[in-house]
């Protein structure tokens, strides 16, 4: 599965260097963007849901978008942070697309493009480390701005660091569902593509030129779910994002994803994510 590198478009929210003496606890943390640390010193944990990760220095370490998680630490600690925020053109998420190793060995240099990208982008500093402070729609918003706003120089330099502490990661990143059927290929694209749109099996089908029941048994053989189960869930994984990054009604989150009908979004949104939209977005509020 290969992507155009000009297709990902990466925003550094937040960068900086943090000391912790045991009190780096935090749990149930889940945010819209992904987070990469680069230890230095001390030692913690991440408790993710496929098991717990010793942080330890020399070793970059990475976490998805949206995947609860808790730190703990009961010592000292220092460590390099970094949150990259992934602006998704026509809903296809590259980040997501993949799965990625939770730690790699970090490069000699690595320390230094840390430093140098918070040399560039001092402001983007949390103000605590903890998530409530930082971790909502108003924070996200505004440094996505700031980073609009900067010099393209300071952007440019930005984003190639982003790139190469990415890599990393990416030299053992898997995709998440490896097709060869050049159909069911054609068919994940157009319905990632097409999120806001009411998304008709009849004309995937078509397009895979297959008869629908076919199709719904191709589509299932070689992803392990139905075609509407994928689409409910990239619909779905597209509306957290828009709940948590905009302040649009629900309503507008509701047609942004394809459902005319408002109560029928919400119904479909609960059962997936186990609380209303108006729950997930005070959540993260």
């Amino acid at each position: 599965m290969n992507f155009p590198i000009d297709e990902l478009h990466l925003f550094t929210l937040n960068v900086g260097f943090a000391r912790h003496d045991s009190d780096w606890n935090w749990k149930n943390v889940q945010s819209p963007f992904a987070r990469l640390y680069l230890v230095v010193g001390g030692s913690a944990q991440i408790h993710l849901p496929d098991g717990i990760h010793d942080l330890t220095p020399g070793h970059l370490y990475f976490i998805p978008p949206f995947i609860t998680h808790s730190y703990l630490c009961n010592s000292s600690f220092s460590h390099y942070y970094l949150h990259i925020y992934e602006k998704c053109d026509g809903g296809v998420s590259i980040i997501d697309e993949w799965d990625y190793p939770v730690e790699v060995n970090a490069a000699s240099y690595d320390i230094e493009l840390m430093k140098r990208l918070l040399y560039i982008n001092p402001f983007l500093k949390l103000p605590a480390s903890n998530p409530k402070v930082y971790d909502n729609n108003a924070m996200l918003v505004n440094n996505i701005e700031m980073n609009i706003r900067r010099p393209f120089c300071d952007k440019m330099e930005s984003r190639g660091i982003v790139f190469v502490l990415l890599s990393r990661f990416m030299k053992y990143a898997r995709p998440k569902i490896e097709i060869q059927d050049c159909r069911i290929r054609q068919s994940l694209a157009y319905i990632r593509k097409n999120l806001n749109q009411a998304i008709s099996l009849d004309i995937l089908a078509d397009m895979a030129c297959m008869s629908k029941d076919h199709f719904i048994r191709m589509f299932r053989s070689k992803t392990g779910k139905t075609p509407k189960t994928y689409i409910i869930k990239q619909k779905m994984e597209r509306a957290e994002l828009l709940l948590v990054t905009t302040d649009n009604p629900i309503k507008n989150v509701a047609m942004q994803v394809g459902y005319d009908d408002c109560s029928h979004f919400n119904k479909t949104f609960k059962a997936f994510s186990g609380m209303t939209p108006t729950e997930y977005r005070e959540r993260h509020q």
